[in-house]
């Protein structure tokens, strides 16, 4: 019997995080409170193409390391996830009725927004991942994109938007250490987030540089907001009517809240 996944928005960090003190136990039992999907889709700040374009899905390759400044042994890391090509051919044709071009790129490997979270989700690597680019980070193409895929979550495929609710490097300081007090634009930003995600506030969410507090200083550019809409357009068409906080607190000054609607 196929279950109905969630649709998860979560906050990814860097490498670094598999030796936090406590965040890969939260995504570990986060992932291990649902029964485990027959399949994901996971949308990462860290690819952006147009069109639409899915992974690979006829044979294994190498993860995308796409990070540069860490020690060797977080290039070392690997994630042997089955290929999904069913879902490959799902979401091509979910996104070509509704009028959105795919693409397929047959070499790119998942990228640390989507094999950092899942290597402590699924350390096992036993579920088919399928990772999509984003074509645009316009909040209402995406919300539309999230939208088309919807049904897939009927089919048991777990969609994950993957970025971070609040993401300045600037704030970002390893001598200070991983529970350094955040910023108060990073708190400011994090209580509205929180609040506007849980009351199901779209409109607000897709003009969150207008409305938010701190908005341009918490995402100086918006790749790792924007794969909550998709999440977002996702989970509300699907018929997803509960909002809430799965995992929060803060990373190096950056807020890691992460949220799941069902």
């Amino acid at each position: 019997m196929v279950t109905t996944p969630p649709v998860l928005y979560l906050s990814h960090g860097a490498p670094p995080l598999a030796d936090d003190a406590r965040w890969p136990a939260e995504l570990a039992r986060w992932s291990a409170s649902f029964d485990t999907p027959k399949s994901l889709l996971i949308v990462s700040a860290h690819w952006e193409d147009a069109p639409v374009t899915v992974g690979p899905s006829r044979r294994r390759v190498p993860l995308t390391h796409d990070f540069w400044g860490f020690p060797q042994k977080y290039s070392a890391v690997t994630y042997d996830a089955p290929l999904a090509p069913e879902l490959a051919c799902e979401v091509s044709a979910l996104l070509g009725a509704s009028g959105i071009e795919v693409h397929r790129d047959e070499t790119r490997g998942l990228d640390h927004g989507a094999y950092v979270p899942l290597v402590e989700m699924y350390p096992d690597a036993d579920v088919p991942v399928l990772q999509m680019s984003m074509p645009t980070l316009d909040p209402h193409e995406l919300t539309k994109l999230g939208r088309a895929l919807a049904p897939l979550r009927d089919q048991g495929t777990l969609i994950v938007g993957s970025g971070f609710t609040t993401h300045n490097l600037r704030w970002f300081d390893p001598r200070l250490g991983a529970d350094a007090a955040p910023p108060s634009a990073s708190r400011e930003f994090d209580h509205w987030a929180a609040e506007t995600v849980e009351a199901g506030d779209v409109d607000s969410l897709e003009r969150m540089l207008e409305v938010a507090p701190a908005g341009h200083e918490a995402h100086p550019r918006t790749e790792h907001w924007a794969p909550l809409y998709i999440a977002m357009g996702a989970a509300e068409a699907s018929g997803a009517t509960e909002r809430r906080t799965a995992i929060d607190g803060f990373w190096f000054g950056l807020s890691k809240r992460s949220w799941q609607f069902s």
